[in-house]
């Protein structure tokens, strides 16, 4: 029996059922292009998941805002189902409901994972395209509750994206945390890096893989940081990461595309950049397990 058909029929079935079919709230009048709804968006990857070996697909959790009821969709990458030790990978995207390219790039990543699988070969990938699924729907950089939720994690926050995700990162320890989005005011690519030592490591030639599609930020201020060759070692409090108590901490990346470059080039480069980060981290703990 596939895998991943039993998590997909329940979750087709949330999908059709939960809300998320909802018209998004964009309008020309507004002067911001609509976009498709959630229900549009995500309905072709799980009708995938449904016929793949190495997928599966299910709900992190639910809640209400108004009328309206969300939830944060979750799917899960393994290459076979031999039992071995495997490189937990958390990947999100969606975090600024306003950030479609890293969605749709994280989706592409999705169904490149499953037509060459040997790209995530050693690893288990956990992935959460949709994390703010409301502000999706509104077209806007916060939840609907009026918060950015990137400023959220790990200050008691009452929103329930935020709780959600934390209750995941703290149950499933993962060995790294990658999280996508798009800057408007960024000419390139570039990232920031936390957490264990060897990051830096994986997202220089992450950088130099996705300048196949659009170059690097070589600013030396971004965002407000100080950043030499596209990178940055500091970041916003509260935004999304392990927690601090985490110990070993994971390796953490935060990928920004130009969020005024074209749509395509944009998904390409996270396709390229999550390609390599794999490649690289698979490399570096095999050379540390011969050592």
């Amino acid at each position: 029996m596939n895998p991943g058909l039993a998590y997909t029929g329940q979750a087709m079935s949330i999908l059709m059922n939960s809300g998320l079919h909802i018209a998004m709230k964009r309008s020309v009048s507004s002067g911001v292009k609509s976009m498709r709804s959630i229900k549009e968006l995500l309905l072709p990857l799980f009708v995938q998941v449904g016929t793949s070996d190495f997928l599966r697909a299910d709900s992190l959790g639910f809640w209400r805002q108004g009328e309206d009821r969300f939830w944060l969709p979750r799917f899960v990458f393994q290459r076979t189902q031999l039992m071995k030790p495997r490189i937990k990978i958390a990947i999100f995207a969606g975090l600024h409901g306003d950030e479609p390219a890293a969605i749709l790039g994280l989706i592409d990543f999705v169904r490149q994972l499953d037509e060459n699988p040997m790209l995530g070969r050693d690893y288990q990938l956990w992935i959460y395209p949709m994390c703010n699924p409301s502000g999706y729907v509104d077209g806007t950089r916060h939840a609907r509750s009026g918060l950015d939720l990137n400023r959220e994690f790990w200050k008691i926050s009452g929103e329930p994206e935020v709780k959600l995700l934390e209750e995941e990162i703290r149950r499933q320890k993962f060995d790294g945390i990658i999280s996508l989005h798009s800057d408007d005011t960024s000419n390139g690519v570039y990232g920031f890096v936390r957490g264990a030592t060897l990051t830096r490591h994986l997202l220089q030639p992450a950088l130099a893989a996705a300048e196949a599609a659009l170059p690097t930020n070589r600013e030396s201020h971004i965002d407000g940081f100080h950043a030499v060759d596209g990178i940055i070692h500091t970041a916003y409090d509260g935004i999304l990461s392990a927690p601090p108590d985490m110990h070993p901490a994971p390796f953490e990346i935060i990928l920004e595309t130009p969020q005024l470059a074209p749509e395509e080039l944009q998904r390409k480069a996270f396709v390229l950049a999550l390609e390599c980060i794999l490649s690289e981290y698979r490399r570096m703990i095999s050379f540390a397990a011969n050592i």
